[in-house]
């Protein structure tokens, strides 16, 4: 089962809730804790894990060779990227814009093009707390980080309870995040800001066709704008976190307020039970769907 925790915009507490719920699960299952938000990772600082053997995670981009090339331009054509300009006796590749499709190598028929890897970030694993811990970091610069969110992805284990801590926003990175997942939540804040935030993200979902439930973070600084919306599109809140003060000095100090204390780590136990039910919910839709048709 895998888990994604996303948000429709940064610092709702996304990660918080991502390691708290991985922490909560650890003393029935040993889960997976996967940090998507390969551009700005932070889960590790909850959770210290120690790391080994980083992997390099390469695309691959092409390479002209000048000799068999005719310059026809038909690589640039089907390059929608922007990656490779063809002059008139010369032809120019930028790496940086190139996403590995390799199109332009399919496509050459002078058979003038061969492509060679490129690294764009690295993937680090990691045990914290018997928590099989796994992250990925791109490197400073790098524009695309989608190849290695599907790196860092390509290491989940189907054996384990997979918790997915996505990068905040709807866009690329999140979606490569997400898809695929069982189930997610959107950590938001009642704040018209949050609340719109909120909706890009359920709509997202909806065109991914994943089960959603909301948790709301900061739940007594603003007014009930997100309860009433997920009352109206019928979407589960299945936890408020009211402003708390010792849960924002155990953040600061980077520690997990599940280790310390147990009214917390009962609270994240009980958002599991609650998960597990809407899932529950979700799959007798769909069988009944699916006996209808």
């Amino acid at each position: 089962m895998i888990i994604a925790v996303a948000s429709g915009k940064g610092g709702t507490g996304k990660t918080t809730v991502a390691v708290n719920l991985a922490l909560a699960l650890n003393q029935k299952e040993k889960p997976q804790l996967i940090d998507c938000d390969v551009e700005e990772p932070n889960a590790h600082i909850f959770l210290k894990p120690v790391f080994s053997n980083p992997e390099t995670v390469n695309i691959p981009v092409p390479e002209i060779n000048e000799e068999k090339c005719n310059f026809c331009g038909r690589c640039a054509e089907i390059c929608v990227f922007n990656a490779i300009a063809v002059l008139k006796e010369n032809i120019l590749v930028f790496p940086e814009l190139c996403h590995g499709c390799g199109g332009c190598v399919y496509f050459c028929s002078q058979e003038a093009i061969t492509e060679a890897p490129r690294g764009i970030g690295i993937l680090e694993k990691g045990i914290a707390h018997e928590i099989d811990f796994l992250h990925g970091r791109l490197n400073p610069g790098e524009a695309m980080s989608p190849p290695l969110i599907n790196a860092v992805k390509s290491k989940i284990d189907p054996r384990k309870f997979v918790i997915i801590d996505a990068p905040p926003g709807t866009s690329c990175p999140v979606v490569s995040a997400v898809k695929g997942s069982d189930f997610c939540l959107l950590v938001t804040e009642p704040t018209p800001f949050g609340l719109n935030d909120l909706d890009l993200a359920v709509q997202m979902l909806k065109k991914l066709d994943i089960p959603v439930g909301v948790l709301i973070n900061r739940s007594d600084i603003g007014n009930n704008c997100v309860d009433d919306y997920c009352k109206q599109e019928g979407i589960p809140v299945l936890m408020h976190i009211p402003w708390d003060r010792e849960l924002a000095e155990l953040y600061a100090r980077g520690e997990a307020v599940v280790l310390h204390f147990e009214r917390w780590r009962g609270l994240f136990e009980e958002l599991w039970t609650r998960i597990f039910n809407v899932l529950g919910t979700e799959k007798h839709k769909t069988e009944k769907k699916e006996v209808g048709d």
